[in-house]
């Protein structure tokens, strides 16, 4: 084939075949699609690239490839990244789940987060980390030492097809996604046909609901055709949602633009050709063919790179790859995403073509990020985001930066788009348009390009790198230049600002800089030469900023103590001042450099520190200081909200690093260069006090009482605050090149001062100290040095705690406490103090020593004017305050004279080496005043005020300073006589002598003043409870709401062992029966009677799966469905529980009245819904606020007598089944005569009844009146929650459900006990003890509402089911029949027929037969499910031989083994049932866990220990039973395990990120295999759904659900715990309105969890938290704790739970 006609060829087959393939009809066909593209269009690529068959020739090439050292792979979203704190070069270095865990760095510090998709793996790129770059899969071959060219291994002829085809198919392919006609095609390939397709394009302005809304009307679809359309169009970027002839397409385009352009500019709509369509979805697919290609071999993908980046015939920047970038904003969203893979599989994974794109990369980069500026995606989507890909590798950036010149080029770029200034060339962010904010939002991106371009330093530096560097910084210092002194502000006088100025975008921008900044004097500190051009040209820059400033302001001259300066007058609160000072911060932070890095004292010619102007450099900084101040002494009330947030995040821990601190440092370089009486009067002066200090007679308080109260408040508060800065002018030293610390000293001591005001958690550590660029703190180095570390409990997180010994450093005057802080920190340090027993004085610590270049701020503690203003505060503080001075002042300047005498002994202790101390600060406080005044001198004053009465709090404080004073001057005469210090005299020691005695004294003091107060209090109390016993009495018999189950516990019979079932059961006395409650409503006492008033529990009903052995069984539909029998699997129950409180039935009504209507009130005004559903008849118990939803009434226990001759079983079972058949027949003729009169009775027998059975007896019912009305409240609310029905007191099924709500409770409270190995008895917390007794007694009333045929008729169907009776159609098998729920049926609704029986016969001996049937029925039960298969064919009533026909299988002890464990949950149940029908007290074995449980229930419940022999006692009755029913063979083929195991949530595994892989590669099963945005996985059975998209909503009654919730109705009957994997949170749902979330089990290594995985840190399984959930669910507690969870929390009402 002839080379030069190839793409001709190639563009004929294309024409020709692309359009039959692709796009024919209304809905593209993906799965034709799929099929024949390869067929017809890939392979013959394939077989002409390769010469040979594609499969053989690609698998050749394949072989001889080398594998690459680079992973390459790329993030899905939602994936699992792992980044190594210590190793990687910066954050943005990762590795995929895969690398990770085969390195060496799953050792030691990482950070997991979840991708968001696009990035790719890192592992084996050598820059990217500083140890440790390969996984084991990755490592390279020793053998290929030489990077040898992969080119070499093809055939020159194979390398020449390969070009054909690649130039070839990318030209084809970048020609369609960039084509812009709609109608045409390129040369070659014609278009055919007249089909259009109407095409919908994807923005990021529009909402999906705008969306669909749209389309339902443009296209006439469905909602669910709309909402399909939607979600591909936000996932491929484009979707055609018309198929037809022009005009019809046109018609739909034309509705669309017109609705969606009303707000914002519309949707774009195109209508394009059919075939330009087709040539465009195949574009597409061969850019993702040649994507898998050139896996095969690295020589491919060079070829494709050569192809790609070789210019085109317009010159520069018109490569294909150009090409592609540059139309990058016009393309739709799938094919940015196409094409940015392959440019990542291709270029970015070959070292070589990586630095040629990069280049092209930084040639274009104007355009491109003028292109994604207008665009309408997001970054994610835009090829701008592959600048991180680049930038971060540091070869590539310092070559970008030499070559390319990029860092200029970014910061320029940047420049250009903020073109908002006002007069002065400040950026002007007031009244911002939203598409300038929009604008402002997107070029951020550019200092994240910064950024990546900075992250790493230069370790080398040559000459070329210097220059570029230095003219970045150029550049980057006009960016500051407009940001100096930007968003004045002036105080307002007189009335209130009347529009918030914009302050935030000012601060957006602080803080994007914020580590541009640090980074750019990082990277000047590594050169000497670079720092030292930096701070001339920072210099200048700053000069030039502050020429225009100083005219207009009149200069005048300050004189004070003796001293005099020159200074302009400014007045902070009359003219505007701004907070933004970048220049003058960046020259503090370099000024601070040459300290650190001593070029200052090498290098002193080349720099100008001797031209400088101190008292120009402080001037700004100042004056924010001052601002600050003037904004808490209040005198800035009216500028609003927006100047207290610009003081707020001035001092945030965010911006404080290149804000505060700089501005304090400006102060100390100021200030060390300067007289310090001169810098004290210009900082008084600029606080405006100068007036206060300077008058001659200012000790005697200037007769402040004549001024304005408001005014000496704010100078207090001035005053407090200018000290307060000359504290940290002088004591903060912490910062490296200001005084001789390390960067960790500077942490360490945040650190310890975070902890002084409380233990903290990891978390809030992390949050209280500032982030590097690389968001690290550089706690971890530190923090064991100064804390330890207490883990968590079952809550809670886990603290650090101060090291005892950390404590000296504390700092009262730390310069980055809040005022709140502060006085927290105060607290918690003197506490401590007095709990060790020593002195609370909080003195000031021993500092670091400053650098030379600082040394000199140590004088302005002996500087006259500094003395000046401590006398004058002292003086004032003679007299009691009258708020002319204050307590925090006097404080404040105690604390400076304790850091003056502090200093003066480290300069005393070190001045013994070198011998020249110039410091001498005791010797200025004790020097009396000049002659005129002869004012006192400060110790005079500190003397006179140790003894006056109204400064009790700071004697102790005063007291130190004296004390140390006297150690001063003795160690100073001790250094004079000898010339050195023989011994270190310790400051404390001598104090705390002297101290001891008085202390002692006090305390004895004390404890006798205590001792006498006590004793008087408790002569009160006894007193008082005299007068009022019978109050005491009652509030008593309140307290224990169990004392109701303390007297059924006294048994009264002296019986030895005790029965609760049959007729020598125990039985209770008179006295033992009354119980007396308390109503917490009216506060009222009742007993509780049959005939008496109605009391009421506040109870819960609620369906449930918790025990379930069948999550798959569809729930039953409730008008047919008949609950009479419970299948054995248990899969839907319903649960009662309560919170044991107890009110009268009237008062709960009308309670319930009230919460209707306010209620009713409450929808009329907002339409939020309360935690309770009122329509369902929810309430919140009034006292405890538990979620409820109806009363059980409280019934006493019921009378019986018992007479002596009972008959055994066989005789009551013939008694029995007489009584049934007369009532049956007795049934059948009512039923006939209400159907067609008596006439035809020949089909029934009149059965007479046996004797004393009346048939026409109708027992009077025994209940007061309430009580028959709660007994049918409580009735129809189980039935109508238990089956979802509408309440209706008369159906039959009422009395069921009951029944079964009563028995399921009991079973699941029963495997409660088990599960927490307690005990059966006695363990149980009231609140379920009141719930379980009150719920069995109402069971055995339940009947005397209900219609008593129909009990009796439910008796004969249950009674059938264990005596096979012919006349009972379709009794279940008994392999079908759960026997608890049987058991408790029988004995429930047997009183309706024993109340027939008038013949003597007891109910107790009922009780104990139905006991002893059900047990032998489990028994048989038992062995038929769980004895394998053969020897069942043996007859049933063969059982014993049965036991010996099994020694083949297993012993018969075995078996016994295996029928005791399968019963034994079964008669726990039974005597938890019996104890609370009956009231019998259970015996001691039962209250403990122990050997002898088995015998002790056996015996409670009247069995032989031997439970077999039930069944030989009564053999000839029971062999006939149950062998008859057909069901019992067919339920053996598929046998089910009776055995009761309690239900566990899913195991999840131990580490976090197994889960989020796992999430990660689970794709929505609706919108075929996209990425699930909120993968979220069902603690209960394991499901993993998509939650909270449309994708994934159903309908559930008629209202769209979410994926959660409607599993929640499949799997939990409403209730869910789910695990929401990229949250990291758990969610509880209940109902459809019902949700909130609550704290997940995993925890990192500091006990905390991270909701919504901001932290990153390494997550593992905390079982004890798991189990905490697990109880929860096990408890049926999950409802009442999103109730609780609602009340407390209202933002968690308003949201849309049945979405998620």
């Amino acid at each position: 084939c002839e080379i030069s006609n190839l793409p001709k060829e190639v563009y004929q087959h294309l024409a020709c075949y692309v359009p039959k393939i692709y796009c024919l009809g209304p809905n593209l066909n993906p799965q034709n699609e799929d099929l024949l593209a390869p067929l017809l269009l890939q392979s013959p690529l394939e077989w002409y690239l390769c010469g040979e068959e594609p499969s053989v020739g690609l698998a050749k090439l394949e072989q001889n490839n080398q594998p690459s050292q680079l992973c390459g792979h790329v993030f899905k979203v939602g994936e699992p990244t792992y980044s190594c704190r210590e190793c990687a070069a910066d954050p943005t270095c990762v590795l995929c789940m895969q690398c990770f865990l085969g390195s060496v760095h799953k050792e030691h510090r990482y950070r997991m987060t979840t991708s968001g998709g696009g990035g790719f793996c890192d592992c084996g790129d050598t820059e990217a980390w500083k140890k440790g770059p390969y996984c084991q899969k990755h490592e390279p071959n020793i053998s290929d030492s030489s990077q040898k060219d992969p080119l070499a291994n093809l055939s020159d002829e194979m390398i020449a097809r390969t070009y054909n085809v690649f130039s070839i198919i990318l030209k084809y392919a970048v020609d369609m996604l960039t084509w812009e006609k709609e109608d045409e095609l390129p040369e070659g390939l014609e278009a055919r046909g007249d089909t259009y397709y109407c095409m919908l394009f994807n923005d990021e302005v529009h909402t999906y609901e705008q969306v669909i809304y749209t389309l339902q009307k443009a296209v006439n679809c469905t909602q669910k055709e709309a909402v399909s359309f939607a979600t591909t169009v936000d996932r491929d970027g484009r979707k055609s949602v018309r198929f037809g002839d022009f005009q019809f397409c046109e018609q739909a385009k034309s509705v669309i633009v017109r609705n969606t352009s009303r707000q914002t500019k519309p949707l774009r709509v195109q209508v394009m050709h059919s075939s330009v369509v087709a040539h465009q979805c195949f574009a597409l697919k061969a850019l993702t063919w040649l994507g898998q290609i050139i896996r095969y071999s690295d020589a491919l993908r060079r070829i494709l790179c050569q192809v790609g980046l070789q210019r085109g015939p317009e010159g520069e920047n018109s490569s294909l790859v150009d090409t592609l970038m540059l139309c990058d904003s016009k393309m739709w969203k799938g094919a940015r995403n196409v094409y940015h893979q392959l440019f990542m599989s291709s270029l970015l994974m070959d070292t070589k073509y990586k630095k040629l794109f990069a280049i092209q990369f930084a040639k274009n980069y104007e355009r491109l990020q003028s292109d994604y500026v207008k665009d309408d995606h997001d970054r994610e989507f835009s090829v701008t985001d592959l600048s991180v890909q680049m930038f971060t590798v540091p070869s590539l950036a310092r070559m970008l930066i030499t070559e390319e010149n990029l860092m200029t080029t970014i910061i320029r770029t940047f420049m250009d788009h903020l073109r908002h200034r006002d007069l002065h060339g400040h950026f002007q962010f007031e009244r911002y348009t939203a598409q300038q904010a929009f604008k402002f939002r997107r070029v951020q991106s550019l200092i994240g390009d910064l950024k990546y371009v900075l992250i790493s330093r230069p370790t080398e530096w040559t000459d070329q790198l210097r220059e570029k560097y230095l003219e970045g910084f150029s550049a980057f210092l006009e960016l500051l230049k407009c940001m100096q002194g930007m968003d004045p502000v002036v105080r307002q006088v007189g009335q209130h600002i009347e529009m918030e100025p914009e302050w935030e975008a000012a601060f957006t921008l602080q803080m994007k800089l914020t580590h541009i900044i640090s980074m750019m004097q990082e990277w000047c500190s590594s050169d000497e030469r670079v720092l030292i051009e930096a701070y001339k040209k920072c210099l200048s820059a700053l000069t030039h900023c502050h020429s225009g400033f100083t005219d207009g302001e009149q200069p005048i001259t300050l004189s004070m103590c003796g001293h005099s300066v020159d200074t302009i007058r400014y007045c902070v609160s009359q003219e505007k001042v701004s907070i933004h000072l970048p220049l003058s911060r960046l020259l503090a932070g370099l000024h601070a450099l040459l300290s650190k890095t001593e070029v200052a004292y090498r290098f002193p010619e080349l720099l100008p520190l001797s031209e400088l102007s101190p008292p120009m450099l402080i001037e700004h900084p100042l004056r924010c200081l001052v601002l600050c101040a003037q904004v808490h002494a209040g005198m800035w009330r009216r500028n609003g909200f927006s100047l207290v947030n610009q003081i707020y995040y001035y001092h945030n821990v965010k911006c404080r690093v290149e804000m505060f601190d700089k501005d304090l440092s400006m102060l100390q370089a100021g200030a060390s260069m300067m007289d310090p009486n001169h810098f004290l009067m210009i900082m008084l002066s600029r606080f405006e006090l100068y007036h206060i200090f300077s008058s001659a007679d200012c000790r005697k308080r200037y007769n402040r009482e004549n001024a304005n109260k408001d005014v000496v408040q704010q100078n207090n508060t001035l005053i407090e605050e200018m000290l307060h800065l000359v504290i940290m002018i002088v004591g903060e030293r912490y910062t490296a090149g200001v005084g001789q610390v390390e960067c960790f000293d500077e942490i360490r001591r945040e650190i310890v001062h975070q902890l002084c005001i409380r233990p903290m958690a990891h978390s809030e550590l992390v949050k209280a100290l500032p982030e590097n660029e690389n968001k690290e703190t550089g706690m971890e180095r530190v923090i064991d040095s100064v804390a330890l570390f207490k883990k968590p409990g079952v809550t809670g997180k886990g603290l650090y705690k101060l090291r005892p010994e950390s404590a000296k450093m504390f700092n009262l005057y730390f310069h980055h406490y809040s005022r709140a802080d502060q006085s927290k920190a105060e607290e918690a340090q003197r506490k401590i103090k007095r709990q060790n027993g020593e002195d609370s004085v909080l003195p000031p610590p021993v500092l670091p020593r400053f650098c030379p270049l600082f040394a000199s701020l140590v004088n302005i503690l002996q500087c006259d004017v500094l003395l000046g203003i401590l006398g004058a505060v002292l003086q004032w503080a003679m007299e009691p305050s009258g708020g002319h001075w204050s307590e925090s002042m006097l404080q404040r300047v105690l604390h400076l004279i304790g850091m003056g005498l502090v200093e003066e002994q480290q300069h005393l202790l070190s001045s013994a080496e070198d011998n020249d101390t110039n410091f001498n600060f005791t010797l200025k406080i004790s020097r009396p005043g000049e002659a005129p005044a002869n004012t006192p001198s400060i110790l005079a004053l500190l003397e006179t005020l140790q003894n006056a009465p109204h400064l009790e709090v700071h004697k102790d404080m005063i007291r130190w300073i004296l004390k140390v004073k006297l150690i001063q001057i003795s160690l100073q005469s001790h250094l004079d006589s000898s010339g050195h210090s023989q011994e270190e005299v310790s400051i404390g020691s001598t104090v705390r002598d002297k101290d001891k005695a008085e202390r002692k004294r006090k305390a004895e003091m004390a404890r006798l003043r205590r001792e006498k107060i006590m004793a008087q209090m408790s002569e009160m109390q006894r007193h008082f409870i005299n007068e009022n016993k019978e109050l005491f009495q009652q509030s008593l018999e309140e307290l224990d709401p169990s004392t109701s189950s303390t007297l059924e516990h006294s048994p009264s019979s002296c019986d030895s062992t005790l029965f609760c079932v049959g007729p020598r059961r125990w039985r209770a006395g008179g006295s033992d029966r009354r119980q007396v409650v308390t109503c917490i409503l009216c506060q009222e006492e009742q007993e509780i009677r049959i005939d008496g008033k109605a009391m009421v529990l506040a109870a819960f009903v609620q369906r449930s799966t918790v025990m379930s052995k069948n999550r798959k069984r569809p729930p039953h539909n409730p008008d047919k469905y008949d609950p009479l029998f419970m299948h054995p699997d248990l899969s839907f129950g319903t649960h009662t529980g309560s919170c044991g409180h107890i009110m009268h039935s009237h008062c709960w009504q009308r309670y319930f009245e009230a919460v209707q209507a306010k209620e009713q009130r409450r929808q009329q005004r907002l339409r939020v819904h309360t935690s309770y559903d009122v329509e369902n008849g929810e309430f919140l118990c009034p006292l405890c606020e538990c979620l409820s939803n109806t009363v059980i009434p409280l019934l006493p226990l019921t009378k019986t007598s018992c007479s002596s001759e009972q008959p055994d079983l066989s005789q009551w079972l013939n008694i029995t089944s007489l009584q049934m058949k007369a009532l049956l027949s007795a049934h059948r003729k009512a039923k006939a005569a209400d159907a067609d009169g008596v006439d035809d009775m020949d089909g029934v027998n009149d059965c007479p009844p046996p004797d004393g059975f009346k048939l026409d007896y109708t027992p009077k019912n025994p209940y007061s009146s309430t009580i028959k009305e709660m007994l049918t409240t409580f009735g129809t609310a189980t039935y109508k929650v238990g089956l979802k029905v509408h309440p209706n007191e008369q159906d039959p099924r009422v009395p069921i459900m009951c029944w079964g709500s009563c028995a399921y409770t009991i079973q699941s409270i029963e495997r409660l006990l088990v599960d927490e190995e307690k005990p059966l008895f006695g363990s149980l917390p009231c609140r379920q003890d009141d719930c379980l007794s009150s719920l069995t007694r109402f069971g055995s009333a339940c009947w005397t509402v209900s219609s008593h045929a129909t009990v009796q008729n439910h008796f004969i169907r249950l009674l059938a089911a264990l005596v096979p009776d012919p006349r009972v159609e379709n009794t279940p098998c008994i392999l079908d029949i759960d026997m608890f729920h049987l058991l408790v049926s029988l004995v429930l609704s047997h009183p309706a027929v024993f109340s027939l029986d008038s013949s003597g016969l007891s109910a107790d001996t009922a009780q104990l037969h139905f006991l002893h049937l059900v047990t032998v029925a489990h028994i048989v039960q038992i062995l038929l499910s769980s004895v394998p298969g053969e020897s069942l064919i043996l007859p049933l009533h063969k059982l014993h031989v049965c036991f010996s026909g099994l020694r083949e299988v297993d012993s018969g002890w075995h078996l016994w083994c295996c029928v005791k464990a399968g019963i034994l949950p079964y008669l726990r149940a039974a005597a938890l049932f019996f104890h609370y029908l009956n009231g019998a007290p259970a015996p001691p074995e039962l209250h403990t866990l122990g050997v002898g449980e088995w015998e002790a229930l056996c015996g409670y419940l009247c069995l032989p220990s031997n439970l077999l022999q039930l069944f030989y006692n009564n053999r000839e009755l029971m062999e006939p039973l149950w062998c008859s029913h057909p069901g019992v063979l067919q339920g053996l083929q598929s046998s089910v395990a009776l055995i009761r195991e309690s239900n566990h949530l899913i195991e999840l595994p131990g580490d976090y990120s197994a889960l989020i892989n796992q999430a990660s590669s689970f794709t929505c099963p609706k919108s075929g295999g996209d990425k699930s945005r909120a993968p979220t996985l069902c603690l209960v059975c394991g499901a993993m759904l998509c939650s909270q998209s449309y994708c994934c909503q159903s309908e559930l009654e008629g209202v769209d659900v979410g994926a959660c919730t409607a599993h929640t109705f499949a799997c939990g009957a409403g209730v869910g715990i789910f695990l929401r994997v990229r949250e990291s949170q758990v969610l509880f749902l209940a109902g459809k309105t019902k949700g909130c979330f609550y704290a997940p089990p995993y925890l990192d290594d500091y006990g905390e969890t991270d909701q919504g995985l901001r932290r990153g840190n390494p997550l593992h399984l905390c079982q004890e938290r798991y189990r905490k959930i697990q109880k929860l669910w096990r408890q049926h507690s999950i409802t009442e704790e999103i109730g609780h969870a609602q009340e407390a929390n209202q933002t968690l009402v308003g949201i849309d739970w049945q979405h998620l």
